[in-house]
């Protein structure tokens, strides 16, 4: 079973829409997934536009893929250079960490991660 960046199971991030490389919920890995679809967020319309101005559209509905198009507040497994992109811009969404794969901590440092994780776990524990 993966494993998520607090060291526990790997959670379900979205199953409506459904999400993931895999497409079943999970922000899961391996190596054909060059985009490394590994960090679970909960949209924002200001994440959303910036990876439209980016070029991944992820709020336009496309049927022939089931795909319905997110809103804010969906959550998606996105691709973590984006993110790490989103992050530089001043618009990254916030992270679920129990959702998001232990492999983004190889790239995004723990103490951001959990700033911008709802739920992240109290560090005074």
């Amino acid at each position: 079973m993966a494993k998520n960046v607090l060291g526990t199971d790997l959670e379900e991030c979205s199953g409506d829409p459904l999400t993931g490389f895999f497409r079943d919920g999970k922000c899961n890995t391996c190596g054909d997934d060059t985009g490394m679809h590994t960090v679970c967020v909960e949209t924002t319309e200001e994440f959303l536009e910036f990876s439209r101005a980016a070029g991944n559209d992820l709020s336009t509905p496309m049927p022939q893929y089931q795909f319905p198009g997110l809103k804010p507040g969906d959550r998606w497994c996105v691709c973590l250079p984006r993110w790490l992109e989103a992050l530089e811009a001043g618009v990254a969404p916030n992270l679920i960490l129990k959702a998001t794969h232990i492999s983004a901590i190889e790239h995004i440092d723990l103490e951001i991660l959990y700033a911008y994780g709802i739920d992240a776990p109290n560090q005074d524990d």
